[in-house]
């Protein structure tokens, strides 16, 4: 009796060990399946993070540069993008320049060749274009040349002025790649940091050329000719920083020289006792205007050799800008009697613009690159008042031209 009682009750035990090791191994499966999910959950919900550059705390260093040459020298001027990739994926793509305004808004291709053109930063075409619309306007009230004439020219020499200043720059930049990278306002230009190759700057270069060529070549042949000759000048510029203390002067020579070509272009020819001293007087103007500029990059300039009539004057920085602002004054008033300007002309193109200097000089500082900065910047006032005043005594002198 005992035997049969036995046999059963192991089958049993047998069969409850067995559901128990089978519970037991689905309980383990069911968990170890749960705690992955928990991790893939948590590797989801987890953000990488990626350094991002206090973009304020580098535009004060950038305007600290003259006071820190080592915090200077170990900040970039301009910051880069806050997409950068971990130290371990460095590789994986470049890192985009930023230039902290509009540009920053355009495709990674293009913003280089913007920023390169200086685009973000017209003060340098309105510069270049003012000596032409002075000598414009003034020959258009000699020859009593009609408005819609006059602002055909106008509009042309605008669109020359934006393609010459872009391609002086790049011209500029070729020359200077082996310097705009130690000093601090310049390294991160497009091809001092590499986003564009010599190259392709030269390319680049052509194209503006061939545009600049095709505006030349709608005036007369006296200006076609007298125009190219200014290409040397355009060239030369950039070298002169090397040898001598007054490359100022080979760039206002070549920046004036729309007040010659301006004339010839409404006139066919040049007459050096109208216009003449509107042209020397437009170099001393460049001389003040960039020497200020220049004195943005003199603790730079010292340590890498590169000369300026910054450093050339010093401290004597006022005087002699006196004297060069005395300069363009009275040739702009020599100028306009000798194309008979009236009351307008001498109150706006003369006493407005000596105002305007002697406002520049009694407040610039030279010692804080941000003021030579906006100094520099406001000498469009200084062209356009200039040219308000010969546009207000043309309007006087022939009002039927107006209506």
């Amino acid at each position: 009796m005992t035997m049969p009682l036995v046999i059963p009750l192991a089958m049993r035990l047998g069969r409850v060990s067995l559901r128990t090791k089978n519970a037991t191994r689905m309980f383990s499966v069911s968990a170890s399946a749960s705690a992955r999910l928990s991790t893939l959950r948590s590797l989801s919900s987890t953000r990488i993070t990626r350094p991002v550059i206090p973009l304020r705390a580098l535009t004060l260093q950038q305007k600290q540069w003259v006071q820190s040459s080592s915090t200077a020298t170990n900040t970039p001027a301009i910051s880069t993008s806050n997409e950068q990739l971990s130290p371990s994926n460095a590789t994986a793509e470049p890192v985009r320049q930023l230039y902290n305004n509009w540009i920053d808004r355009l495709p990674p291709k293009v913003a280089p060749y913007i920023y390169l053109l200086r685009l973000d930063k017209p003060i340098g075409t309105w510069l270049l274009f003012w000596p032409c619309a002075w000598s414009i306007t003034l020959a258009a009230s000699a020859t009593n040349a009609s408005v819609t004439q006059t602002g055909a020219m106008l509009a042309l020499f605008g669109a020359g002025a934006l393609t010459m200043r872009g391609a002086g720059c790049v011209i500029n930049d070729l020359w200077d790649r082996d310097i705009d990278d130690k000093v601090e306002r310049t390294k991160v230009r497009p091809i001092a940091s590499g986003a564009i190759s010599p190259a392709k700057a030269i390319a680049f270069l052509g194209c503006q050329l061939s545009v600049g060529l095709a505006v030349l070549t709608q005036l007369n042949w006296y200006s076609i000719f007298l125009g190219a000759s200014s290409l040397s000048l355009v060239v030369s510029y950039p070298l002169m920083k090397r040898v001598t203390y007054w490359p100022q002067t080979v760039l206002g020579l070549a920046y004036n020289w729309g007040a010659l070509l301006g004339w010839s272009a409404m006139t066919g020819s040049l007459d050096l006792a109208a216009i003449g001293p509107l042209y020397v007087g437009g170099v001393a103007w460049t001389l003040v205007y960039d020497t200020i500029y220049a004195h943005q990059d003199k603790a730079d300039d010292v340590k890498i050799g590169v000369k300026s009539t910054a450093l050339r004057f010093g401290d004597k920085t006022t005087e002699w800008l006196t004297g060069f602002s005395s300069v363009f004054v009275s040739m702009t008033a020599l100028s306009g009697y000798m194309c008979g300007q009236g009351l307008p002309f001498y109150l706006l193109s003369v006493g407005g613009v000596a105002t305007h200097l002697a406002w520049q000089l009694k407040t610039v500082n030279y010692n804080d690159p941000a003021d030579c900065w906006n100094k520099f910047k406001s000498n469009t006032w200084t062209g356009g008042l200039l040219w308000s005043g010969i546009v207000a005594d043309s309007a006087l002198a022939h009002p039927y031209a107006f209506s």
